[in-house]
């Protein structure tokens, strides 16, 4: 096991990581930005170290500073967390270089699946179903409207080095494509400093299903059930929820297999997340993500298993704690992330919380780094932190969520706490009656108005 973590990243996924090796008995190393040098996770490691002034490409994306703090510590392995260096395959490398563990995926598999082409191919090879489309990347209009043709449009037109939505656009006919390949090729060149595009067939109400995996490295691997993430505001999750509540028990079964046995085959190390687009009783792989995501939690909730555990006792090359036929799915869990944000218009709202009051109670969860007098810097994502909520049924943990948004206070900003208060009341969120482009149809039309209502609560 390590004797010393090096966590390089901030907020409350470093918190979290740091809860997990503190429970292991590893001592801890946090690193921090000049914005960041009251952060909880600062406070609470036995070791810290200031890596840079605020803008994260000259800090939290900067390796030599990380580099030289392992260095200084004594810090044998490093945690990336998610988001900023965490599904970069240079960064490990650089620490492998060093001597220093990374704990996550080998360096191959994140290249792998950081390019959206090799993943599809990939995906394809390991008997992951996928969506129809170009085999590789589109080079020409032409080739273009020629897959276009085949598999029928409408098509979307995607960034091979993307993510998050941008370098996607849809085309609804022929006329529309050429348009969008030179959008989505600028962005794709702005955002990932990659113009390579490919084509998929545009799905019209599917959800958003991903299946959390974690493997030793070695050929052993399981999955631990599905996610619904489907909720999204410009493909960006904001509620996600485990079990599905689309899905029976034979989908979850036979789309779980298939995914633990493609990483048995790949000898995927540590945690990772294969997602797919569902629609019609069919499961269409979209990505892979090589990190640990800020949605684990539900997981967790409803298997009981710490994922950030897993990640680091496999990366020290202890097996697995856990078989498949272990785990058993108890009950639901939902997460809503809390943002710094306007909770209609999404502004981003920086500042000092001057009240601070999470929710409590049994199955209750609240990850989260800020607290009272704790200033929200505008350099980073806005996340104030995670409610996780547990219940038996679907229903119950509908109802102690209700319950828990009603008691959560953060004061002195402006939060997407409103937002949630109005879809847990929603009729189709009750029923479980929601794809990926339902939020923005709900805000579109009264949506804004039950949010703005919930303000005044």
């Amino acid at each position: 096991m390590f004797d010393k973590i090096l966590i390089a990243n901030r907020g409350e996924i470093a918190l979290r990581i740091l809860r997990a090796c503190k429970e292991l008995g590893i001592a801890t190393v946090a690193v921090h930005s000049t914005a960041d040098a009251n952060a909880m996770h600062v406070r609470l490691a036995d070791e810290s170290v200031c890596i840079g002034p605020p803008p994260a490409r000259d800090s939290y994306l900067n390796i030599p500073a990380l580099i030289a703090a392992c260095e200084i510590t004594g810090a044998d392995a490093v945690h990336p967390g998610y988001g900023f260096l965490s599904e970069n395959a240079h960064f490990a490398d650089v620490l492998a270089d060093h001597g220093i563990a990374f704990i996550g995926p080998k360096a191959d598999h994140i290249r792998m699946m950081g390019d959206k082409i090799e993943a599809k191919r990939t995906a394809r090879a390991l008997g992951i179903p996928c969506v129809p489309g170009s085999e590789g990347g589109i080079t020409d209009d032409e080739e273009a409207h020629r897959v276009a043709a085949e598999i029928g449009f409408p098509v979307l037109v995607k960034a091979a080095a993307g993510g998050g939505g941008r370098g996607m656009k849809v085309a609804r006919d022929a006329e529309s494509l050429s348009d969008a390949l030179s959008m989505a090729r600028m962005e794709a060149k702005a955002a990932f400093g990659d113009d390579a595009v490919y084509l998929e067939k545009y799905l019209e109400k599917p959800r958003h299903i991903e299946v959390q995996v974690i493997g030793d490295g070695r050929g052993g691997a399981l999955h631990l059930g599905e996610r619904d993430c489907s909720l999204q505001r410009r493909h960006q999750k904001v509620w996600e929820e485990a079990p599905s509540p689309a899905l029976n028990h034979s989908e979850r079964e036979r789309i779980g297999t298939i995914v633990a046995r493609a990483m048995q085959e790949l000898q995927y190390l540590g945690a990772g997340t294969v997602e797919f687009l569902y629609e019609n009783g069919e499961f269409y792989f979209i990505e892979m993500n090589t990190r640990i995501q800020v949605e684990h939690p539900v997981t967790e909730m409803i298997t009981g298993i710490d994922l950030v555990n897993e990640q680091i006792r496999v990366a020290a090359g202890v097996p697995l704690s856990i078989r498949q036929e272990d785990i058993v799915f108890d009950g639901h869990a939902i997460e809503c992330r809390i943002n710094a944000e306007h909770p209609s218009s999404f502004r981003p709202s920086p500042g000092t919380i001057t009240y601070y009051h999470p929710p409590g109670g049994l199955g209750v969860r609240v990850d989260s780094a800020v607290y009272q007098g704790y200033r929200i810097p505008p350099h980073y994502d806005s996340l104030v932190g995670k409610l996780i909520v547990h219940g038996r049924t679907r229903t119950e943990c509908l109802m102690r969520l209700r319950r828990a948004l009603d008691e959560f206070v953060v004061d002195g900003i402006e939060t997407t706490l409103p937002l949630f208060r109005a879809l847990v009341r929603n009729q189709d969120v009750q029923n479980g009656l929601y794809d990926i482009h339902w939020l923005e149809h709900y805000l579109d039309a009264n949506g804004v108005a039950e949010i703005e209502a919930q303000r005044t609560v």
